[in-house]
């Protein structure tokens, strides 16, 4: 049975972002320098609200030895100390296209449907069930392929790019697997019943959904009169 949970799971993937066609022009080389510029400015409200999900994970779950495990995708992203985790790496990527940490920091790149899908996932993952919301970061079991893929594209396509700039994506290449599985592994583990493995599928269809929504936003370009 959960071989075939796994497999419902892992058909997600077919729902994956990298193949928005945003992703797909950029992993050929064909976006414009304001295209990527617009992408990390709004990727970045995404970055800097993932410590926000997995806290409201951590809130809700009352396994104590579940949240000395997830507690450690807080720290990856904000860091152990100034200078330090994924959302400093992110503002790095910024610089590196040439678009000051302030500016991201400000927000006001950040397109209104873009602000509202992330906000979306965060409540998503204070409201429903620990486990509901863990099987939505499951997203994570496809990130490593597709992230390969965008960091050759953007070291050959995008010379212009500082490639110090890139640390973000190198680092997750390791935190990623290592995150997926201990997720995948907590999903099969609390979702036994067709009912909890129904809403865990739903979960992560959901986040493909949200992310493919933002790409959708950050394609058009759309912005607030």
């Amino acid at each position: 049975m959960s071989d075939a949970f796994i497999a419902r799971l892992r058909a997600q993937g077919g729902r994956y972002h990298n193949l928005h066609p945003f992703h797909v022009r950029m992993d050929a080389g064909q976006l414009t320098r304001e295209e990527l510029q617009r992408w990390v400015a709004n990727r970045f409200y995404y970055q800097k609200c993932i410590p926000l999900k997995d806290a409201a994970i951590m809130a809700n779950c009352p396994l104590v030895e579940v949240r000395r495990e997830w507690v450690q995708r807080i720290i990856d992203h904000d860091g152990e100390g100034e200078g330090t985790g994924g959302t400093e790496s992110w503002l790095r990527l910024g610089e590196a296209l040439g678009i000051g940490r302030d500016e991201l920091r400000s927000e006001r790149g950040v397109l209104p449907p873009v602000r509202y899908a992330v906000d979306a996932y965060v409540n998503f993952a204070r409201q429903k069930p620990w486990i509901e919301a863990v099987a939505s970061s499951l997203t994570e079991l496809f990130g490593p392929s597709a992230m390969r893929v965008r960091l050759e594209a953007l070291e050959r396509h995008y010379p212009w790019i500082d490639p110090a700039g890139l640390e973000y994506f190198r680092t997750r290449l390791v935190q990623a697997p290592r995150d997926a599985q201990y997720a995948l592994d907590l999903t099969v583990e609390h979702c036994r019943t067709p009912e909890q493995q129904d809403a865990a599928v739903a979960a992560l269809r959901f986040k493909t959904e949200m992310l493919w929504a933002q790409l959708d936003a950050i394609e058009r370009g759309d912005t607030q009169p």
